[in-house]
């Protein structure tokens, strides 16, 4: 079966846990990597809500 990127285990939009079950890493690293680049480089936000907008939800690909 092949691997598709969407949106699961939501806390917000389910974008860290779509992102971890594509990788196979753990959300909780995901959304840490996501806050840290918050923090530092301010850019993590943006990155967050476009992939929210663009990754289609669990089951509707």
């Amino acid at each position: 079966m092949e691997k598709r990127l969407s949106k699961k285990n939501k806390k917000i939009f389910g974008v860290c846990g779509g992102l971890g079950d594509y990788f196979d890493i753990d959300p909780t690293i995901i959304r840490a990597l996501f806050l840290i680049s918050v923090i530092v480089f301010g850019t993590g936000l943006l990155i967050y809500i476009i992939l929210a907008l663009v990754m289609p939800e669990e089951g509707t690909y």
